[in-house]
């Protein structure tokens, strides 16, 4: 177990020689995520989960990180045909992914929390709880987050949407003892449809006892063997696009442990994520049950995806806090010309913007999944609803790509050995090139945004979120929402341009939209975060934080900085990057004047 770092004094991360083992915890160890979760959790819920996630952390640190690494040593293999030539489809894991399911299903009840109540409550945990517990996997393990996050996914739509047809495969997606417990999948993508899904044309035939038959193919399945996979296909007669689509589960056997009339064809020979399969499906009449009604499976993916798409934003966020620990832990040890070289300035600075954009990450996939969590509460009329369907596209967007980066980035303080098998890095980024392409690449997301944009008028719910987020009153916080102010002024006027212009302009910058939204959004999180840190801690720390990001985002760039006489990455290095409180009233006297 790792020391707790609450006391306010610098994280000495000199105290281990690597980012996983018995004596460090990722939740104890991790004051950003630790304060998010705080953030955003109902109350009396995040009371009876600090316990729980402070043991989890321990568990992916340990067992489940060793488990990680002999899973993607190993890899995993298919028997498509048995020695008889018959259709097996079995897949083959190496041993230690029945341990990692174990602890995390039934040992923690990752799938079954937010759906029955858990060990020490009443009532089932909020989804903010199997999220976190995701990222705290993603330290670790994103290729298993995969089918942790589709499990928790495919109960969702099924508790939402299911007339009771598929009542048992709900029950065992959300069980708590292992061995009844089954995973869940989305299989969308064909050949011929990939983002655009209204293109998809796998059949769904109805038979006389009220199940229907599956024929054609899918061509990216993740969790390819799962028994509680979702696929969408299309019924006799039913119009095209996506309002012709329908959902249906389809287990992988049939009752008596036999294959369904499918194939995997082949699994598919990924960069990263080894710990989950991906393969190629071919239904030959494959049983499947309707889940809810014809014709209504998109809208109720949509429920699954937006699930996902909190989950990889979530993901990446974790994978983003691994990376950064391990070139912290990297920099502290490591000796050049007499010294660390975390003692070197740039060096200094380097952790420091790290840390910044890992701050930066976590604190708006959290506010994602707070507007996720109330529109659960007020429904689709509500303004979380809009929220919702405007920050989790962006937020996906977003950490995915600095999952990307970070992870790059602490390969290079790693040096050559982080270019190498074992040293960990090299497994994150290759994990981590997956992020932006799982559920919409960039320029899907971006594209959503301006949908979500035209159609549901999200910025009438985001103009008046921001501008309470930056209504704060310490001086100094106050300077920095007076820079954040002016940007959002900006954000304010592209929006009513790309309203007003033509729709291959929109198109053309959205991406650039879907940046400036997330820079403005998430400063004045940051902001709001600040005050509430000062008044309700007694800590500057985040202020600090607020601060760096605003001027790394909208500071000026002149000469790049080079003659501005900035040192703060310096003077500010063990407040930033390890975590040292910072007295309120230090940063009083740095705040500027009133005019």
């Amino acid at each position: 177990m790792s020391p707790d770092p609450a006391s306010g004094d610098p994280i000495d991360y000199g105290r281990f020689d690597r980012g996983r083992g018995e004596d460090l915890n990722y939740w104890t160890l991790d004051p950003t995520l630790r304060f998010e979760a705080r953030r955003v959790y109902p109350a009396d819920e995040f009371e009876w989960a600090e316990e729980h996630l402070e043991a989890f952390g321990d568990a992916v640190a340990g067992p489940i990180a060793e488990n990680a690494e002999e899973i993607d040593r190993e890899g995993i293999g298919l028997d498509t045909y048995d020695r008889d030539g018959e259709v097996a489809n079995r897949v083959r894991y190496p041993a230690g992914i029945e341990e990692t399911e174990r602890i995390t299903y039934e040992e923690f009840g990752l799938t079954h929390d937010a759906f029955h109540a858990p060990p020490g409550r009443e009532e089932p945990t909020s989804l903010l709880h199997p999220l976190t517990m995701q990222a705290l996997l993603s330290f670790n393990d994103a290729g298993f987050v995969c089918p942790a996050s589709m499990t928790v996914g495919a109960a969702l739509v099924l508790e939402r949407f299911d007339d009771g047809t598929n009542a048992e495969t709900f029950r065992r997606l959300t069980s708590r003892d292992h061995d009844e417990h089954i995973e869940g999948a989305m299989f969308l993508t064909e050949k011929q449809g990939g983002s655009d899904v209204g293109a998809n044309e796998v059949r769904a035939e109805p038979r006389a006892d009220g199940a229907y038959e599956l024929h054609g193919e899918k061509w990216f399945c993740s969790n390819v063997d799962a028994e509680g996979a979702l696929a969408l296909a299309r019924t006799p007669d039913a119009p095209d696009g996506t309002v012709g689509l329908s959902l249906f589960v389809v287990p992988h056997t049939d009752a008596d442990g036999e294959p369904n009339d499918l194939v995997v064809r082949r699994l598919k020979d990924k960069l990263g994520t080894i710990a989950v399969p991906t393969g190629e499906i071919v239904f030959e009449g494959a049983t499947a049950r309707l889940v809810g009604e014809e014709e209504r499976g998109f809208r109720y993916m949509t429920e699954m995806l937006n699930y996902e798409r909190l989950t990889n934003a979530m993901g990446a966020v974790g994978l983003v806090g691994r990376a950064l620990l391990e070139a912290k832990i990297h920099a502290a040890n490591r000796e050049a010309f007499g010294e660390t070289i975390q003692s070197f300035p740039l060096m200094r600075r380097d952790l420091v913007e790290m840390t910044v954009d890992y701050e930066a990450a976590a604190a708006f996939s959290y506010e994602a999944a707070r507007q996720y969590l109330e529109r659960n509460e007020a429904g689709d009329d509500s303004d979380a609803y809009r929220l919702m369907r405007l920050l989790v596209p962006v937020a996906k967007y977003k950490t995915a790509r600095m999952a990307v980066e970070t992870a790059s980035y602490a390969m290079e303080v790693l040096g050559g050995n982080g270019y190498v098998r074992g040293f960990t890095t090299e497994r994150l980024l290759r994990d981590a090139q997956v992020l932006p392409i799982w559920e919409g690449t960039s320029n899907v997301l971006s594209l959503d945004v301006l949908r979500v944009l035209g159609k549901e008028a999200a910025h009438e719910a985001l103009i008046p979120h921001v501008r309470d987020l930056l209504d704060v009153e310490h001086p100094f916080v106050g300077s920095v929402a007076a820079d954040v102010e002016e940007r959002f002024a900006e954000l304010q006027e592209a929006l009513m341009t790309l309203a007003t212009e033509d729709e291959d302009y929109a198109q053309y910058h959205a991406k650039r939209l879907a940046d400036l939204l997330f820079d403005v959004v998430t400063a004045a999180v940051l902001v709001s975060e600040a005050e509430w840190a000062i008044e309700a801690e007694g800590d500057g720390r985040k202020a600090l934080v607020a601060e760096a990001f605003v001027r790394s985002r909208f500071g000026d760039d002149t000469a790049y900085g080079v003659t501005s006489g900035d040192r703060s990455g310096m003077e500010r290095f063990d407040a930033v990057a390890r975590y040292a409180s910072v007295d309120p009233e230090s940063l009083v006297e740095a705040a500027p004047a009133d005019d």
